[in-house]
């Protein structure tokens, strides 16, 4: 706490199912915890917040942190940080630390099944019926499981799961990282991973490098029949390239759970595109991930207030 006044708690427009832990945190250490009803109301309360917690639902940019004058530390629920101004915040001494490794297996799990899915030609199939239509000619250009190539771009915690489960149904699996020389599968260049396998799952963050990585031109090279999976950050790809080569059939299925803009714009080119599954930013959610993810950001906040040491820096 500051002077005679209890500090100030500032927890961005988010959907958890409550801010119990939050609430005990401000209790335990004697803090006020605001909760921002909107962006609107998370911008008002930065220049008073020396902790301020950010959801995937608010921005904190180069213009904000020159008024959060209190700020001890940014902490940010999950481990994506590309909505926040990292260097910025380095400029203003203001550290960031993130959250990650709650929810790795959730969101594996969420891709590694939209990719089966997909390579299975479900939604297509589901589409036929509701169209009244029959089976005709889906599913003959599949391979089995077994003889599918697929390709993992990014092994970090999650990468390295999906990889394991594709591996587990006998399937070739091969994978991209630039930061590793060794890793848990066969290793590939980027070009040869995205342009020679059945499935691509996308497992990175979003920088200048690797913004619409995959876009018209890598979309092309790809083999037709190409599934797409993305579960990481929206402007990995270029969707309105997606879109087209979905609806040329050129890439036979897509699984999104991430896009650039969210929540997805009316006129995003992927709601009518076919052979899709769309679902709204929930890979990592289960029965605990929510739980998890909540008390690993309490307990950086705590570290925080309390003078100790901060885990899990990304500045």
């Amino acid at each position: 706490m500051n002077g005679d006044e209890p500090g100030t708690i500032l927890v961005a427009p988010h959907h958890f199912p409550d801010l119990n832990r939050e609430h005990a945190l401000a209790d335990e250490l004697d803090y006020e915890l605001v909760a921002a009803a909107d962006v609107d109301a998370f911008r008002a309360g930065l220049p008073d917040a020396e902790i301020v917690m950010v959801t995937p639902y608010a921005r904190l940019t180069a213009e904000e942190f020159p008024i959060m004058k209190k700020c001890r530390a940014v902490i940010r629920y999950g481990m994506g940080y590309d909505n926040i101004d990292v260097g910025a915040a380095t400029k203003a001494g203001i550290p960031v630390a993130i959250v990650p490794g709650t929810a790795s297996e959730e969101v594996a799990s969420h891709a590694f099944a939209m990719g089966v899915a997909l390579a299975r030609r479900l939604p297509t199939g589901d589409a036929a019926i509701r169209d009244f239509g029959w089976a005709g000619v889906i599913g003959y250009d599949t391979p089995v499981l077994s003889q599918l190539e697929v390709g993992v771009v990014g092994l970090g915690r999650i990468g390295q799961h999906v990889a394991r489960m594709y591996s587990a149904v006998g399937a070739r699996v091969r994978g991209y990282d630039p930061f590793i020389a060794d890793g848990p599968v066969e290793l590939g260049s980027l070009g040869s991973v995205l342009e020679n396998s059945d499935i691509v799952s996308l497992h990175l963050p979003l920088n200048d490098d690797t913004r619409h990585l995959v876009d018209e031109d890598v979309l092309a090279r790809m083999r037709k029949g190409t599934v797409i999976v993305n579960v990481s950050r929206g402007g990995l790809i270029d969707e309105e390239a997606l879109a087209a080569a979905l609806k040329s059939g050129h890439i036979a299925g897509a699984g999104i759970d991430t896009f650039s803009q969210e929540p997805v714009a009316a006129e995003n080119a992927l709601r009518s595109a076919p052979h899709t599954i769309l679902t709204p930013h929930i890979a990592w959610r289960s029965n605990r991930s929510t739980g998890a993810l909540q008390d690993g950001a309490v307990e950086r906040a705590r570290l925080a207030l309390t003078g100790r040491p901060l885990i899990d820096l990304v500045n």
